[in-house]
């Protein structure tokens, strides 16, 4: 069957589709109804079944592969590489799961996971699967205000931590961070397990703090079945990056979440049993739950855990894991690419790749220099796939193991299996059918398997936010801009809230960037709108420069910025030239990648940049305070 005609299939006859899908994972009960979209938007997947995350990820294949690597552990920040069998790793789950009931963990209660990329912290997530505990990661080194917010949302009966993390050599103490954010809390957890890697001092407190090392003597022998839970029960919920005000926590299913992840490693991502997976995200994001943890394991394939930059101890730390561990399957973000491009190109070819069948990039837009010279390096097929936090899987790729597909640079592909995908005009609610249209990327419902369920504990938040934007329509939005092709591919433009009106023309920022990128040297871009009296907005471009010492001095970088302007000019037209470009060492993102285009829009407009406790490097956005400062 072509693509088309299985896309098709899925949106056509939702109920056939899953039920033939949901057979790629073990059911303890059967399920009765396959879709419940009696009250959209809130759609129910596979009423009646009943089933375990845990044990599809982990107990399932003791059969056939109890010695097989399950989880491979590898921290380039303290020297240890470790590594589960699916045995082995069913041994881990049960300790911390018997942990956790120990500390009155119940079915239903949440546990908040705070942890650096360490294998205790797969252990807790699966843990909580197996006895129906509800787990809320926040991603490790997150601010105590910000940490604060999540526990008070998600009421914990117990946090499971550590010491501390490390990133690029440099020790992060977790636990002050922990303590101020549970003094700050209103919401006060009844226990607090503790891993102590020896990074980092702890204080700990009596009668609430406990040595998960001690615990898990007590329990080296523990048999904890799994608990059997409804599809439509909640397996966890993780709060969206770069909320502001209350945390916004993404809820999602269990029966539906391990059929959409079972469904995806063998028809978006080509995995098979055995095989292994490298995913070079965090825990604390949904990439880390979907395709570090719950994804490969299903689809019995090893994980790959890696705490570490890519370019520690060098550039090719990646590359000799992928030889090493034969990776087939590699998902990594542009961002990472891009830092990659500055290293020696040598590092791609110095080890054996040949296993490698693809790298998926997601989380940003990927533009095309950036995949062009990963490509040529790599020569697999480099293939972006776009989603968000809520959908809990791609929503617009390339299915390669349904029908082999092109990749188009510049687009992250088609719509997947089970998503009704549309353009929509964002006044009139008007479907854009031409090609080359610009509109609003939004989902028709019923929303596939996996999806989120609503936000935790907020049902009117989640209609209000995600389907009343589009008026008169009760659509999700995705809230970014895009535009289709005559093949159907889509291209993202960016956000609906960072376009650029200047002088009563709309830009998306995605677009300038794709412009200015394509200069040879450029290796980053973020171009951001600020408020002009005449224009109304003018963009503003803050370029990393490939080859800084060509920058030396005033009349070189009016030279660079100069030709970028050119470039821009002959590409977009002069109304999407920036007014300025600058130059800065390195641009203010997340921990997870991801531009802070809102902070740089409200330094360059003398505003305050908001909640940057998310923030990879506080220098990134100092550089611009100062450039701007000093105009």
């Amino acid at each position: 069957m072509g693509y088309a005609d299985f896309h098709r299939r899925s949106v056509e006859d939702p109920e056939g589709f899953w039920a033939e899908q949901a057979r790629l994972i073990d059911w303890h009960t059967p399920f009765t109804r396959v879709c419940n979209n009696d009250k959209p938007p809130f759609t129910r997947w596979f009423e009646g079944g009943r089933t375990n995350l845990c044990h599809n990820a982990v107990d399932r294949h003791l059969k056939e592969r109890a010695k097989q690597n399950a989880l491979i552990f590898v921290s380039t920040e303290t020297d240890v590489e470790r590594i589960y069998s699916f045995e082995a790793l069913h041994a881990e789950v049960q300790r911390m799961a018997a942990v956790l009931l120990a500390q009155g963990v119940k079915q239903g209660d949440r546990v908040l996971i705070y942890m650096p990329m360490i294998p205790e912290a797969a252990f807790a997530m699966l843990a909580c699967a197996r006895i129906g505990a509800i787990h809320s990661v926040v991603f490790g080194g997150f601010a105590s205000h910000s940490l604060a917010s999540r526990i008070d949302d998600a009421t914990p009966v117990a946090i499971v931590s550590a010491d501390a993390g490390s990133r690029g050599g440099k020790v992060v103490p977790y636990k002050p961070l922990l303590d101020e954010a549970i003094a700050l809390a209103r919401h006060k957890p009844a226990s607090v397990l503790l891993v102590d890697r020896g990074l980092a001092p702890m204080e700990r407190v009596a009668g609430r703090d406990h040595d998960y090392a001690a615990l898990r003597e007590q329990h080296l022998n523990a048999q904890v079945p799994c608990t059997w839970l409804d599809a439509t029960d909640i397996s966890y919920t993780i709060y969206t990056s770069g909320t502001t005000g209350k945390p916004k926590g993404v809820q999602r299913d269990v029966g539906g979440y391990a059929v959409a992840l079972a469904a995806s490693i063998q028809h978006i991502f080509m995995g098979q049993p055995g095989e292994t997976y490298f995913s070079t995200s965090d825990i604390g994001w949904v990439v880390g739950h979907s395709y570090i943890v719950y994804g490969p394991l299903i689809a019995g394939m090893a994980t790959i855990m890696y705490e570490g930059l890519p370019i520690r101890p060098d550039g090719g730390i990646w590359w000799k894991l992928v030889e090493k561990y034969k990776v087939t399957v590699m998902f990594s973000a542009p961002t990472a690419v891009r830092v990659l491009k500055k290293q020696d190109p040598a590092y791609l070819k110095q080890y054996d790749l040949s296993s490698l069948k693809a790298l998926f990039l997601a989380g940003e837009p990927l533009d095309e220099p950036t995949a062009r010279w990963i490509a040529d390096g790599l020569g697999v097929p480099i293939i972006d796939n776009y989603w968000q936090t809520e959908s809990g899987w791609p929503i617009l790729t390339v299915a390669n193991g349904v029908e082999r597909q092109p990749s188009k640079f510049g687009s992250p592909g088609v719509p997947m299996y089970g998503y009704r995908v549309k353009l929509l005009h964002e006044s009139t609610g008007e479907e854009l059918t031409g090609a080359d249209q610009k509109g609003v990327v939004v989902i028709e419902g019923p929303t596939p398997p996996g999806f989120m369920q609503t936000v935790w504990r907020d049902d009117a938040r989640f209609v209000n936010t995600y389907w009343k934007s589009i008026p008169g329509q009760l659509v999700y939005s995705t809230f970014d801009w895009g535009i289709r092709d005559q093949d159907g591919y889509y291209y993202i433009l960016g956000r609906t809230d960072d376009v650029i009106n200047v002088a009563g023309h709309r830009l998306g920022t995605r677009e300038i960037e794709e412009s200015i990128a394509s200069h040879a040297n450029v290796a980053e871009v973020a171009v951001v709108g600020v408020a002009d009296s005449l224009k109304g907005q003018v963009a503003m471009a803050f370029v990393v420069a490939k080859d800084a010492s060509a920058l030396g001095d005033a009349q070189a970088q009016l030279r660079l910025e100069g030709e970028i302007m050119k470039l821009v000019d002959a590409q977009l037209g002069a109304v999407a030239r920036p007014a300025r470009v600058r130059f800065v060492s390195l641009l203010p993102k997340t921990r997870s990648g991801k531009l802070l285009r809102r902070a740089i829009q409200a330094v360059c407009e003398g505003r305050d940049p908001g909640d940057l406790t998310t923030m990879d490097d506080p220098g990134a956005l100092q550089q611009i305070k100062d450039l701007v400062g000093a105009a």
